[in-house]
C-alpha cells in the first residue's frame, strides 16, 4: 500500500509593487519651468498654436517698428535734400541719396569737439558714480553704521521726488558750494558731483552686496585683510554683473542728459553735444538734413555700446534675483 502525499499548490511569485512612472513627473516639471501666459495644453489644441505664433510675431514686428522707425527716419532724413524735407507730403525713401551730408555736418558743426567734450564728461560721471555709490552701498551693507537704516530710508525717499523738483536746489548748491563757497558753473565738477548722488544705484548695489556671504568676508578678515582690501579683492570681483549695469546706466544717462548741462555749461566751447546741437538749432541756421546727420552721429556711440553690452546688462539685472 502506497501513501501519496498531497503537494501544496504552487503559489505564483509575488509581483513587485508598481512604481510610479517618472516621465510624467519630469514632463510636468519641465512644463512648469517653461510655463508662459498660455499653457502647453492649450497650445496643443486645434489651431491655437498657429494663432499664438501669429499674434506673437505680429507684436514683435510692431514693437520693432515702433523703436526702429525713428532711427530709420533720422538716418534717411540726413540723406535727403532740404527741399525734399520741406515737402508737405513726407517720403519714406529719399528721392536721391546724399550720404556726404554726414561729412558736411561733421566739419561745419564741429561735432568732433563736442563729442570729445561729451566723452570727457561721461567718463568723469562714470568714475565718480562708481566710487561714491560703491562706497556708500558697501558701508550700508557690510559696515552697518549707526543710523544706517535711517540714512538708507532718506536716500530712498529722494526717489519719490520728481527730478525737475531737484533742479533749483542742485543749481544753488553748484553756484555756491556749501562750506567751501566755490562756484562750479562751467566746470566738469558741476556735472560729476550731482550725478554721483544716485539713490537708485546705491539701492541696487546694496541689495547685491547683501547677498554676498558674510562667512567669506569673515574668512578674509581672519587672514588679515582690512575693510578696503575686502572691498577691492572680494566684493568688487564678485559684483562685476551689477557693476556693469550701473556703469551702463551712468554712461547712457550722462551722454543723453540735456537739461542739467544746459543750466551749468554756459561756455559754447565747453558744452556737451546735446546742448550744442540745441543751441545751433535755435540760434543759427542749420539745414535740416545736416541736423539729422548730427543727431544720428550723436546717437551712434550709445547704440553701439548697448548692442555690445546688452547681454551683460540683462545678466546684471537678473543677478541676485533668485537665490540658490
Amino acid at each position: 500500500m502506497t501513501l501519496t502525499t498531497a503537494r501544496p499548490a504552487a503559489t505564483p511569485p509575488a509581483t513587485p509593487p508598481a512604481t510610479p512612472s517618472r516621465p510624467p513627473v519630469r514632463r510636468a516639471r519641465r512644463e512648469a519651468a517653461t510655463r508662459t501666459l498660455i499653457s502647453q495644453a492649450d497650445l496643443s489644441r486645434g489651431h491655437r498654436r498657429a494663432v499664438y505664433w501669429i499674434v506673437l510675431a505680429a507684436m514683435a514686428v510692431l514693437f520693432a517698428l515702433i523703436f526702429v522707425f525713428p532711427l530709420y527716419w533720422m538716418v534717411t532724413g540726413a540723406m535727403k535734400t532740404p527741399a525734399e524735407l520741406a515737402e508737405p507730403v513726407p517720403t519714406l525713401v529719399p528721392g536721391s541719396w546724399h550720404p556726404e551730408t554726414f561729412a558736411v555736418a561733421w566739419e561745419r558743426l564741429d561735432l568732433g569737439r563736442f563729442l570729445l567734450n561729451t566723452a570727457f564728461y561721461t567718463a568723469g560721471v562714470w568714475l565718480v558714480t562708481l566710487v561714491v555709490d560703491v562706497a556708500a552701498a558697501y558701508a550700508l551693507s557690510k559696515l552697518r553704521p549707526l543710523f544706517g537704516k535711517v540714512v538708507l530710508g532718506l536716500i530712498l525717499a529722494s526717489l519719490m521726488l520728481p527730478a525737475d523738483a531737484l533742479l533749483v536746489p542742485k543749481y544753488l548748491a553748484v553756484v555756491d558750494v556749501p562750506i567751501f563757497g566755490v562756484n562750479l558753473v562751467d566746470s566738469p565738477w558741476a556735472l560729476w558731483l550731482p550725478a554721483a548722488a544716485n539713490a537708485f544705484n546705491i539701492y541696487v548695489l546694496k541689495r547685491f552686496f547683501d547677498r554676498i556671504p558674510a562667512d567669506l568676508l569673515e574668512a578674509a578678515a581672519i587672514d588679515g585683510a582690512g575693510r578696503l582690501r575686502v572691498l577691492w579683492s572680494i566684493v568688487l570681483p564678485l559684483s562685476r554683473p551689477v557693476l556693469s549695469v550701473v556703469s551702463i546706466f551712468a554712461i547712457i544717462g550722462a551722454w543723453k542728459d540735456f537739461l542739467w548741462p544746459l543750466l551749468v555749461l554756459r561756455d559754447p566751447q565747453a558744452q556737451s553735444l546735446s546742448v550744442a546741437l540745441s543751441r545751433m538749432a535755435f540760434t543759427g541756421y542749420v539745414p535740416q538734413n545736416e541736423m539729422f546727420a548730427a543727431l544720428a552721429i550723436a546717437s551712434l556711440p550709445m547704440i553701439v555700446i548697448f548692442m555690445i553690452f546688452q547681454r551683460g546688462i540683462l545678466n546684471g539685472l537678473s543677478a541676485g534675483a533668485l537665490k540658490g
